[in-house]
């Protein structure tokens, strides 16, 4: 189950922040302000029970790349590099290991139409500086033994890690309560204004916090508080996700992260120490069902066991479900409003795990002095308002 919080039962009547939203993107935040002095209150009915809870923690700037995606593919990057620096703060401050792997990711083609989009990939990849390794079928059997024969090939990065989802949730969470931060275990059903500026939240219990400044970061649960302007509401929406974990013996996965496209069908397996192997990911649009859907399930095994044979001997652990929070472009919504204190940092899709050091540290930022760092300025939450062109696809 998700980790407890240490939280309050009771609301605090002021705050100089409030967070909504303890995943981790919200955790982040939560742990830079409250390290800066501020006063901070987190509300969230259940911390860590989303998307945070059911990622694979993948830290993969370049195998996630999608065309057209330039400018969120440099905060990517930018976020990964600040990964080992982030974790050693996070490790000492919070006294907890989070499981910070540089294991790289390897790409297997499943046929030939898939090593010629491997090839454009890396092609693609190297235009923006990043670099990779095309391999053969026989490169690509010597690097990953157990591997199923015949594949013809893949794409190697040795850079793109993995950190556990889990364990750097439980990090933040003791971090930010470490700091400072309290946690109420309640959800955010309103943001009051005064005129155009934010003057506190409501709790769905009707208990009042007062604040000059609010961060939503609650994912997909973003686009629902009520207080918003209609062209304010971030435009989030829920993409249902299914990761699978098992436990394999240690001589039938691989040191490395695996990924592949079974017939089409995308698949990544990721490798715990312990033996744990987390398999995904399903993609659904299904609304704010969180059910898991048997065939999914299925669907995830019959093509994890197809690149790696050796996982059917593996025992079935858990399967978590969580709700990605999507916006139009899939890239995250980080920055100021029209409402002033008020904060967005929501819509990071895929890629919350990875993006959660540099989202809290600009965030923090643009808290504490108003200002918005220029890596950030492409992903201004009113980048889809009538009239604006979106710099994220350009």
């Amino acid at each position: 189950m998700p980790a407890q919080a240490v939280t309050t039962e009771e609301a605090p009547a002021s705050a100089d922040v409030v967070v909504c939203g303890a995943g981790v993107i919200g955790l982040g935040i939560a742990w830079r302000l409250a390290g800066q002095g501020l006063d901070v209150v987190v509300v969230d009915p259940a911390p860590g029970s989303g998307a945070s809870w059911t990622a694979a923690g993948m830290l993969a700037p370049v195998t996630e790349l999608h065309y057209g995606e330039a400018p969120l593919l440099q905060l990517n990057l930018a976020s990964a590099r600040r990964y080992p620096e982030f974790v050693g703060e996070l490790e000492q401050a919070s006294d907890l290991d989070v499981g910070y792997r540089r294991c790289g990711t390897v790409t297997a083609a499943w046929d030939g139409a898939d090593l010629a989009d491997l090839r454009a990939l890396a092609t693609f990849a190297a235009s923006l500086g990043e670099s990779g390794e095309l391999l053969t079928g026989r490169e690509l059997r010597s690097l990953v033994p157990h591997l199923a024969p015949g594949l013809p090939g893949g794409f190697y990065v040795p850079d793109d890690h993995q950190v556990d989802n889990r364990q750097l949730h439980r990090a933040l969470l003791t971090a930010a309560a470490r700091s400072g931060a309290v946690t109420v275990p309640r959800a955010v059903a309103e943001i009051r204004r005064s005129g155009e500026a934010v003057a506190g939240v409501v709790l769905d219990d009707g208990t009042r916090i007062s604040t000059p400044r609010v961060v939503l970061a609650a994912g997909t649960w973003s686009a629902g508080l009520r207080g918003l302007p209609a062209d304010l509401v971030p435009p989030v929406r829920p993409v249902k996700g299914q990761t699978l974990r098992l436990r394999a013996a240690a001589d039938t996965v691989p040191d490395l992260v695996v990924r592949a496209a079974v017939r089409g069908a995308p698949i990544y397996v990721v490798p715990r120490t312990g033996g744990e192997v987390v398999v995904g990911a399903s993609s659904e649009e299904a609304g704010f069902d969180v059910s898991p859907r048997a065939g999914a399930v299925y669907e995830l095994l019959r093509d994890a066991q197809s690149v790696l044979p050796g996982l059917s001997e593996a025992r079935f652990v858990d399967v978590s479900t969580g709700l990605r929070p999507g916006s139009p472009d899939n890239a995250p919504l980080i920055g100021a409003t029209d409402i002033a204190g008020l904060t967005i940092a929501t819509g990071h899709y895929r890629n919350g795990i990875l993006l959660t050091p540099i989202t809290a540290e600009v965030v923090a930022e643009l808290v504490t002095t108003g200002e918005a760092p220029e890596l950030i300025r492409a992903f201004a939450p009113d980048r889809f308002r009538a009239g604006r062109r979106s710099e994220v696809s350009a």
